[in-house]
């Protein structure tokens, strides 16, 4: 995949939909969008899986039927160890789903040069998909896509821990979004979900928790912690993300905060370090 012409601005954003199922034939099955929200820096194998994890689950376990899926990188006003500049990210991510048939990369959050919340982006997906495209056709007519958070099991411990989302974000992303908030957490190795799920109880019919029936735990910070101590990363990341790291010198001592302007790659159509920005800001008001 070349790098596009140019960097994106916001003023030339065009949300991306060439890998978006616009139709389902199944009259009883609920159109679903999985967005993960993140900081992918960079992005990992496991980052990937989830959205395979997450889509095995709703086709045997719900009656979903995935249309598409987001990856959604943070902007450099979200301040973390380790996070290399927006137009890596997006360029790492285009990389790592090019010959994926139905995951997308949006820029939209990226490219903002203020923080923006989780509430916020995924309000950004469902206006795009279900106000500005009308939805998903069926065979009874337009029908709104379930907008769906995609994370990893750690970030529903972020969620109740105190503290570190505002109460109000919590609800309307568990309970309020759209019609109502649908949220697939793959488990993590290490996570105590049990725990974690108990301080969500009013929200426990919108959460949907995963098994890892192949136990993964890469994660961005050891791929980081790799490339310090000039370990490979090979069949961590997808191979043209270690490409791309390699000839830019990305998260090694001397770039692993590179400010160096790229292009920006393009994939056609459209967190933390397991899928979800780890630590959501406490939103004012």
């Amino acid at each position: 995949m070349a790098l596009a012409d140019g960097t994106l601005s916001l003023d030339a954003y065009e949300f991306p939909t060439r890998r978006l199922r616009r139709r389902i034939t199944a009259p009883d099955r609920t159109p679903l969008v999985l967005i993960a929200c993140g900081s992918f820096s960079p992005i990992t194998f496991l980052h990937l899986r989830m959205f395979e994890m997450a889509a095995d689950y709703a086709r045997f376990n719900t009656t979903f039927d995935v249309v598409g899926a987001y990856l959604s990188c943070v902007g450099d006003a979200y301040k973390k160890t380790g996070l290399v500049k927006a137009e890596h990210r997006i360029n790492m991510c285009s990389l790592a789903v090019q010959q994926s048939s139905w995951i997308s990369v949006d820029p939209w959050e990226a490219l903002h040069e203020e923080y923006l919340e989780t509430a916020k982006v995924l309000d950004h997906f469902n206006h795009e998909i279900n106000e500005v495209l009308g939805g998903v056709e069926t065979p009874a007519g337009k029908k709104p896509a379930r907008i769906a958070l995609l994370a990893g099991a750690d970030l529903i411990q972020t969620m109740s821990t105190p503290g570190v989302w505002g109460e109000k974000d919590v609800d309307y992303i568990l309970r309020n979004f759209g019609a109502s908030s649908s949220s697939f957490f793959p488990q993590r190795t290490g996570t105590d979900i049990d725990e974690a799920l108990s301080a969500l109880q009013p929200w426990k019919d919108n959460i949907w928790v995963i098994q890892q029936l192949v136990q993964n735990d890469i994660s961005s910070t050891k791929i980081r912690l790799f490339r310090r101590r000039d370990m490979s990363i090979r069949y961590l990341v997808p191979e043209p993300v270690v490409q791309y790291i390699e000839a830019r010198n990305l998260y090694d001592e001397d770039g692993a905060a590179s400010t160096t302007t790229t292009t920006t790659t393009g994939n056609g159509s459209g967190s933390g370090e397991g899928g979800g920005k780890g630590k959501e800001r406490v939103a004012s008001g």
